[in-house]
């Protein structure tokens, strides 16, 4: 090439534009995929069963990643697979683990843990009662599965009514409340 000449450069073609332009799209579907399947889930709150710790409406981000390396403890609130509707995800709070034993005094309205009561500061004072069910106390929590109750005790259907879960229906750690702002907070 001489001096006075001047390389000319093609733009691509729309062919190879749009090619890019669905690889990109595909790139990010993909992406999306495998964060929603194994990283986090969005979840929206349908009901009052965990309040007031986390209110109808809400919308909550479940973690996927801690229990590829421990099991849930107690403690933790838990998205699972609910045992009686297939493909309704449930959230809860998990209250013991496998070989531990559950009671529920009716009379002081305190659930016990191998024969201590928990400190419950999240019931926010709401009394804990058996529900009608199959469940008969105290109750041992099978190797494997966890118990799980709702924050407001006085408005959930949890294991008091269908027992415990496996932790292989367990599906996830709630981690966060995102929606709405006034919210905003990192579950505990």
């Amino acid at each position: 090439m001489d001096s006075g000449q001047h390389a000319v450069r093609q733009r691509p073609g729309i062919l190879r534009t749009l090619l890019g332009l669905l690889v990109m799209v595909a790139f990010v579907f993909v992406l999306s995929w495998l964060l929603r399947t194994f990283v986090f889930q969005a979840y929206e709150i349908p009901s009052g069963s965990m309040e007031e710790t986390i209110m109808t409406g809400d919308m909550v981000f479940a973690e996927k990643v801690s229990y590829l390396f421990r099991d849930p403890e107690p403690g933790d609130i838990v998205t699972f697979k609910d045992p009686e509707i297939p493909g309704r995800i449930l959230i809860k709070r998990c209250i013991a683990v496998g070989g531990q034993t559950v009671d529920i005094n009716d009379e002081d309205g305190l659930v016990y843990v191998d024969g201590e009561p928990l400190s419950e500061p999240y019931v926010d004072g709401k009394p804990s009662y058996r529900l009608a069910g199959g469940v008969v106390y105290p109750y041992t929590v099978p190797e494997g599965h966890v118990w799980v109750m709702g924050d407001n005790r006085t408005n959930s259907q949890d294991s008091r009514f269908f027992g415990a879960v496996p932790v292989s229906s367990v599906t996830g750690r709630g981690a966060l409340v995102y929606w709405p702002l006034n919210d905003f907070k990192l579950l505990d």
